[in-house]
């Protein structure tokens, strides 16, 4: 009878957490349907949403469409920060992983299980940072 591996809570898999991330970005960025249900929401700044013609929509777009991840934007391998240029300004997003029932008050305990995660992607100009 074959083992399966299955990932320790204290050890989630990178890769996996890294799928449901780039998944959740591309729900909310741009409308891309996740071939697993995925909670979360996506949180703008104020200077953004301020910045005006149509310059919110493209910083959104460009993080949905982010895809150069490397050890030194992605440590972890989660996916789950990057920096995208729009006109000249840097942006920054970010997703934050929370226990799905806590208010947003606690870290996930397993993040590599959806149905008990929640996700929150911040896009902000890097210079709020």
């Amino acid at each position: 009878m074959p083992m399966t591996v299955q990932p320790q809570p204290d050890r989630p898999d990178p890769s996996v957490i890294a799928a449901q991330n780039d998944a959740f970005r591309k729900l909310a960025c741009l409308g891309v349907p996740p071939a697993q249900p995925i909670q979360g929401r996506m949180h703008v700044t104020r200077s953004l949403m301020e910045a005006g013609d149509g310059f919110m929509a493209e910083a959104v777009k460009a993080t949905g469409e982010f895809a150069t991840f490397e050890p030194e934007n992605d440590p972890v391998g989660w996916h789950d920060f990057g920096a995208v240029e729009i006109r000249g300004e840097t942006v920054f997003w970010k997703i934050d992983l929370y226990e799905a029932d806590s208010d947003f008050r606690y870290g996930a305990e397993a993040p590599d299980n959806p149905a008990t995660t929640m996700r929150v992607l911040t896009i902000m100009l890097a210079r709020d940072w």
